[in-house]
C-alpha cells in the first residue's frame, strides 16, 4: 500500500512538473517539494533536492525541443545563466544576515498571477518585433535580468523559472516560445547546480521517488514541449496560462492542507 501511495503521489507531482516545465519553464520544486513533503512526509530538504533533480533532466529535454524548433537563445540565455548563478549566492548571503528574510508562497503566488495574465493579457510579440532590439540592448536587459531573478532566488528561497518566464516576456519582450525555451535552458543548469549542492551536503534520498520524478517529470515536460511548439500563439498563451492557474491553485491547497 506504501509502494502505491508513492507512486500515486509522484505520477502526479511529475504530471504536474513536467506541464509546468514544458509549457512555462516552470521550476519542478514549485510542484514536486510541497507534494512530497505533504503526502510521503518527507524532510523538506531532501524533498528539494528530488525536485531540483527532476528539474534537470525535464529542462534539458525541453530545453532541445524549444532549440530544435528555433525558440531558443543562447547567446543571451548564457549571458543571463551566468548572472543567476552568481547572484543567487549574493542573495542567500544577504539574505542569512537579515531575520525572517523568506517569504513564503512567493512563487505559488506568482504562478497563480502569471497564469490569470496570460488568459486575460497573452503574450503576442512576434519574433520580427523581437528582433527589433539591438544586440547591445539585449545583452545590458540580459544582465539587469539575471541579477534580479538570481538576487530574488537567494533572498526569498523562491523558484526561478516564473521570475525569469516574467523578466524574458515584459522586459526583454520575448514571444512566449522563445521566453519558455531560453528559460528552461537556464533551468537545466541552475536546477543541476542545485541539486548537486543537495545531495553533496545532505546526502541522497529515498531512490524510489528521486527516480519515479524524474520519469514522469522528464515524460510530460516531453509532451507538453512538443504541443507547445506546435501550437499557435494564441493557443499556448491560453494553454499556458490553463496549466499556471489549475497548478497555482493546486499547490496553494497542498500548503493548506500541509
Amino acid at each position: 500500500m506504501e509502494l502505491l501511495v508513492k507512486v500515486i503521489v509522484c505520477f502526479f507531482a511529475g504530471m504536474g512538473a513536467g506541464l509546468g516545465t514544458g509549457f512555462a519553464g516552470m521550476s519542478a520544486a514549485a510542484v514536486i517539494s510541497p507534494m512530497l513533503i505533504t503526502f510521503l512526509g518527507m524532510p523538506a530538504y531532501q524533498a528539494v533536492g528530488i525536485a531540483l533533480a527532476s528539474d534537470v533532466l525535464a529542462s534539458a529535454i525541453s530545453a532541445y525541443t524549444y532549440g530544435k524548433n528555433k525558440n531558443l537563445d543562447i547567446r543571451n540565455g548564457l549571458v543571463m545563466m551566468m548572472t543567476v548563478l552568481t547572484f543567487t549566492f549574493v542573495g542567500s548571503f544577504v539574505a542569512s544576515k537579515v531575520p525572517n528574510s523568506t517569504m513564503g508562497g512567493f512563487s505559488t503566488v506568482m504562478t497563480l498571477l502569471l497564469g490569470i495574465k496570460f488568459i486575460v493579457r497573452p503574450i503576442m510579440t512576434t519574433k520580427e518585433k523581437m528582433n527589433d532590439v539591438s544586440p547591445r540592448k539585449r545583452l545590458i536587459q540580459s544582465v539587469f535580468s539575471g541579477i534580479m531573478v538570481g538576487f530574488i532566488c537567494g533572498f526569498v528561497g523562491a523558484g526561478g523559472g516564473m521570475m525569469m518566464l516574467l523578466l524574458l516576456t515584459s522586459i526583454l519582450g520575448y514571444e512566449l516560445k522563445t521566453a519558455v525555451g531560453t528559460s528552461v535552458f537556464i533551468m537545466t543548469f541552475t536546477a543541476l547546480t542545485g541539486a548537486a549542492s543537495h545531495f553533496a551536503i545532505g546526502g541522497m534520498p529515498d531512490m524510489l521517488p528521486l527516480v519515479l520524478c524524474v520519469i514522469f517529470t522528464l515524460l510530460w515536460a516531453r509532451i507538453a514541449a512538443l504541443f507547445a511548439n506546435k501550437a499557435s500563439a494564441v493557443t499556448l498563451n491560453r494553454a499556458t496560462g490553463v496549466v499556471l492557474t489549475v497548478l497555482g491553485s493546486a499547490i496553494l491547497l497542498v500548503k493548506v492542507l500541509s
